[in-house]
């Protein structure tokens, strides 16, 4: 053996040959994880056969196709001369109807389970091997460091071969090209990681609207079995007794429709008259009537508990309680909110010392405009839009139809335009700004949406 190929140093082949353990345990963990995670995704998705899969989907077409012929019935009968026969045999459709869609629901809810199942396997098996290359990549920084740590000087003053020098060099290169490679790899599963937590989500939510729609056809079938048995029962009276019940449906329905609706900082309106503005609303936005005005509803109860207010100084935003002309601090913030506000009520002709606005909360400002308590910045954003769907100039803040189309908009831009119960709940929560899946402002909201919603049935029907 030349000189130039002397033996290495016991404590430099010890360093390579960590290195090369390093190195080759790396690319195995990573190779394993690959392979771990595409047995995670193939076992998943043997859950279901072909056959099964197919049998589902027959089974789902006859489902609906049920459904549509209980509707074809539906239809037919609403046509046909009131009578008990008549009502009895559309509310046995609804009913038939309502069990069809759960038996649908079910089936749904079913494969969402096995999906949530797939994605949270997911996510288990990239945290794994997240956490993994984490740790293999900081063992392999250790050992770089100490490499490092090993200077140009001394390699070129040591009495060792130059040759040793020049072979951890390599292996340096090496090390840092596996610590790209596990760099990317982080980087890679994170991203897949990110990817299958949205879809967990997104999952996690149709299932929680399939379960609220399958509850939503309990109470439907529970009503109709209701009022079937009070037909039938009155069928033993015959007409006479028939003739009562439609009097008395009939002016349960006009008193709900000429009950108040409450709106905030304005007169109050007939709630027929509501339901007409949220339905021309809904036309334009997607946002659920019943939804709309359980918002409407909610901001209205808010401000009686937070009072109105006037403006009395442009310049500190500082006004006065209208109820005792006491002052207050903060009625609107002064640089974003006052000249928009004074913009808004010039083009109105409205006194902007004489318009109700919201008083501050304990925190913040107030200056809240009307039903849909935009304050003056925000309602400027959606001035365009307002005009051209409403078709004017100005759009009035203090106005119902235009305080309903600024909120229908606001919450369709928040997600609610689907009409599922986790967009309406989570576009309620950023509507009040708490923001998340969910929050009291919004719990409430759609507690008042079912109240809502069969009033509205009740004078639709009717």
């Amino acid at each position: 053996m030349s000189s130039l190929q002397a033996p290495m140093p016991t404590s430099r082949l010890f360093l390579s040959k960590n290195i090369y353990k390093i190195l080759t345990a790396g690319f195995i963990f990573v190779a394993c994880c690959s392979f771990a995670l595409s047995s995670v995704n193939v076992a998943n998705a043997q859950d279901l056969t072909p056959e099964q899969q197919a049998a589902l989907r027959a089974q789902l077409q006859q489902i609906e196709q049920e459904i549509a012929n209980q509707q074809a019935i539906l239809d037919q009968k609403k046509q046909e001369g009131s009578s008990i026969s008549r009502d009895i045999a559309i509310l046995n459709a609804k009913i038939k109807q309502a069990q069809l869609k759960i038996q649908a629901h079910e089936i749904s809810i079913k494969n969402l389970g096995k999906d949530i199942n797939v994605k949270s396997n997911t996510i288990t098996a990239l945290s794994g091997r997240i956490d993994k290359s984490k740790e293999s990549l900081a063992q392999i920084i250790q050992r770089t460091r100490e490499i490092d740590n090993y200077s140009l000087a001394e390699a070129l003053l040591s009495s060792k071969d130059l040759s040793e020098f020049f072979i951890d060099l390599d292996s340096y290169t090496s090390i840092k090209q596996s610590m790209k490679f596990h760099l990317d790899d982080i980087k890679e599963a994170k991203q897949e990681n990110e990817t299958a937590k949205e879809q967990l989500d997104d999952k996690r939510d149709q299932e929680i609207d399939t379960k609220v729609n399958v509850q939503k056809e309990q109470a439907l079938i529970k009503q109709s079995e209701a009022e079937k048995q009070r037909l039938l029962n009155a069928n033993k009276n015959e007409q006479k007794g028939y003739q009562t019940i439609i009097a008395n449906k009939q002016a349960e329905a006009a008193k709900i429709r000429n009950q108040l609706f409450q709106l905030r900082d304005t007169a109050a309106i007939k709630f027929g008259d509501a339901v007409a503005l949220a339905k021309i609303v809904a036309g334009k936005t997607g946002v659920d009537p019943a939804f709309l005005l359980a918002i409407i509803q909610q901001e209205s109860n808010l401000g009686a508990n937070v009072g109105q207010c006037y403006l009395a100084d442009p310049a500190t935003g500082n006004g006065t309680r209208k109820s005792t002309g006491a002052s207050v601090l903060k009625v609107m913030k002064p640089t974003r909110d006052v000249q928009p506000f004074l913009e808004i009520t010039g083009a109105l002709g409205r006194d902007p010392y004489k318009t109700v606005v919201s008083c501050p909360l304990e925190v913040g400002y107030g200056g809240a405009m009307g039903p849909a308590q935009f304050i003056p910045s925000t309602w400027a954003l959606f001035k365009s839009r307002l005009s051209a769907a409403l078709d004017v100039t100005t759009a009035d803040p203090w106005r119902p139809l235009d305080a309903f189309m600024a909120s229908a908009m606001y919450l369709g831009d928040l997600g609610a335009a689907g009409g599922s119960y986790t967009g309406e709940i989570k576009a309620a929560c950023k509507y009040y700004g708490s923001g998340g899946s969910t929050c009291a402002y919004g719990r409430s909201v759609m507690t008042r949406v079912q109240a809502i919603q069969a009033n509205i049935d009740i004078i639709q029907a009717n």
